[in-house]
C-alpha cells in the first residue's frame, strides 16, 4: 500500500521547494545598481587623495638627494677645506639626473657656500634646493670652522634652473619661485 500524502501537505511542500529555488538565483538589477553606485562614490573620493600622493613619492626623491648632497658636502669640505661643485665627487652615488630631477652644485669665488639644487624636470613637480656654508663658532677662547646646512622647497611646482650659487646661509633663495625653508 502506497502512503498517500494529504494535498495540503502536498502544497506546502511544493511551496517550500520554490522558496528553496528562489534563494539561488542571485542578485536583482536594483542590488547590482546600488552596488556600483557606492563603488563609484568611493572611487570619486579617494582617487584625488592618491593622486596628490604620487607627486609626493616623486618629491621625496629630491627631498633625500638633496638632504644627501647637503650631508656629503659638509663631510668633503671637513676632508679637502673646499666644497666641491661636481655631485659625483662628494662620493654618495646620486646621479645627476633622473627621470623626475637633475642635480647640480654651485659654490661662491671663494667657495665659502654651495648650493645643491634638485631641479624638477617635470613641471608639476616641486624643486629643492640645499645650502651648506661655514660660519665660525666655539666658546671661550678658541673658535672654530663649522659647517650649517639647510633645505628649501618650492612652495609652487617650478622648473627652476638655477643661475649661480647661493648669497647666504640663512635665507632660501627667490629665483623663479619662492621657497620656503624646510627645516622651519
Amino acid at each position: 500500500m502506497k502512503p498517500v500524502i494529504k494535498p495540503e501537505l502536498q502544497v506546502k511542500f511544493l511551496q517550500h521547494l520554490n522558496r528553496k529555488k528562489k534563494g539561488d538565483e542571485g542578485f536583482t538589477l536594483i542590488e547590482l545598481l546600488v552596488v556600483v553606485i557606492i563603488i563609484g562614490v568611493l572611487a570619486a573620493i579617494a582617487l584625488p587623495s592618491l593622486l596628490g600622493q604620487i607627486s609626493k613619492a616623486k618629491q621625496s626623491e629630491a627631498k633625500q638627494n638633496v638632504g644627501a648632497i647637503n650631508r656629503a658636502q659638509q663631510a668633503y669640505f671637513l676632508e679637502n677645506s673646499v666644497f666641491t661643485t661636481s655631485v659625483q665627487a662628494v662620493g654618495i652615488g646620486v646621479k645627476t639626473q633622473t627621470e623626475n630631477f637633475k642635480y647640480e652644485a654651485f659654490t661662491d669665488a671663494d667657495s665659502a657656500l654651495v648650493g645643491n639644487w634638485g631641479s624638477s624636470i617635470k613641471p608639476a613637480l616641486r624643486s629643492y634646493f640645499g645650502v651648506v656654508g661655514t660660519t665660525l663658532g666655539g666658546t671661550g677662547s678658541g673658535t672654530e670652522v663649522l659647517t650649517v646646512a639647510f633645505a628649501c622647497e618650492s612652495i609652487d611646482p617650478v622648473q627652476a634652473t638655477p643661475s649661480g650659487p647661493p648669497t647666504s646661509t640663512v635665507d632660501c633663495p627667490t629665483i623663479d619661485a619662492t621657497y620656503k625653508n624646510m627645516g622651519k
